[in-house]
């Protein structure tokens, strides 16, 4: 065959039957190889932790919240701005949601502004502006923005319509020179996040979440598999398997990850946040992530989460729609886990 499709399906049949072996054996034996084989993958993380040197740049009064403008610093010449949503009238320290976004203009689409950060009085779209829903239920958000997005592009690249245009591919190219991935440097940057969270006296240390939509729902789930003080996580657009999904579609690049596939599949990934809680919701229309893939990704973390013993910590939301958040039930299930 000159085209390659029967070649790639191949690749992933005979790595199924040589990997067979080693994915049925019990999770709980599994499991601590799985966490060394992602970790292996997303590439080198820097040995040492920069300081945070957070800086709040503005605070604006928005009605039912305050939004402020914060800077962190993550690695040397690396810094992330952020918005954060804190509810008015709180008595003590509060929940904190890490609210990460999917492909778009960045963390302004989901606090309901607009690129030029403007007050958005549309219609939202895709990201339903989740961020505000949260806020509304009691719980600090924090919405970094990714880096490859909105303020957070390359030069040659901020001058171009951010709703159009990221800088996924560029960075994504050279950084697996250096033995780096871009989805590893943003679960770091997810991390090191934690971390600022942790530095905010408003903020209960112990109840920390994540949201995360799309591509976001990468760095969600990712930053929470790794990182044990994120305790109740919310998937939105994400939830399936690599066969049916990165495999079966061309999906953005930052997506990928190197030589993981013969380790696990994704739902298995995703399957290193529990015991915690995790709530899975997507569209059944959504063309990106079919939902037969997403049912057998859910099959999946089942059986982990019932291997945990902790059957009742995963919760799944198919509701009717496409490539979008929901919410219908997401945002409720977040704030009660987190005691909002």
């Amino acid at each position: 065959m000159l085209n390659p499709d029967e070649y790639l399906e191949q690749l992933y049949s005979d790595l199924n039957k040589a990997s067979n072996l080693t994915r049925t054996q019990p999770w709980r034996e599994r499991k601590a190889d799985v966490r060394t084989k992602l970790l292996a993958s997303l590439g080198d993380f820097p040995r040492e932790s920069s300081e945070l040197n957070a800086v709040v740049g503005e605070r604006i009064d928005k009605g039912d919240h305050y939004l402020e403008r914060v800077i962190y610093t993550t690695d040397v010449n690396l810094q992330v701005a952020a918005f954060v949503l804190i509810p008015k009238g709180l008595t003590g320290k509060a929940p904190a949601v890490l609210a990460w976004h999917g492909h778009g203009y960045g963390s302004r689409e989901i606090v309901g502004l607009r690129p030029d950060g403007t007050t958005d009085d549309d219609p939202p779209g895709m990201h339903q502006h989740f961020a505000l829903h949260l806020v509304r239920r009691g719980m600090i958000v924090i919405a970094p923005e990714i880096i490859g997005f909105g303020d957070r592009r390359l030069w040659v690249d901020r001058g171009k319509d951010p709703k159009k245009n990221s800088s996924c591919v560029a960075l994504t190219s050279r950084l697996l020179l250096y033995g780096k991935t871009l989805a590893g440097l943003r679960i770091y940057e997810a991390i090191r996040s934690v971390d600022y969270v942790l530095t905010r006296a408003d903020i209960d240390p112990n109840r920390i979440g994540c949201m995360g939509f799309s591509g976001g729902g990468l760095i969600a789930s990712l930053s929470s598999a790794l990182d044990e003080r994120i305790q109740a996580t919310v998937l939105c657009a994400f939830t399936s398997t690599f066969s049916g999904s990165l495999l079966a579609m061309n999906h953005c690049i930052d997506n990928y990850m190197p030589s993981i596939l013969p380790f696990a599949e994704l739902p298995e990934l995703i399957g290193l946040i529990a015991p915690r809680a995790l709530f899975v919701e997507s569209g059944m229309e959504d063309p990106l992530f079919p939902v037969a893939s997403v049912q057998e990704a859910v099959a999946k973390l089942k059986e982990i989460y019932h291997s945990e013993e902790v059957a009742a910590n995963l919760e799944v939301d198919l509701f009717p729609g496409k490539h979008e958040v929901s919410g219908r039930l997401s945002y409720d299930w977040l704030a009660k886990q987190l005691k909002a």
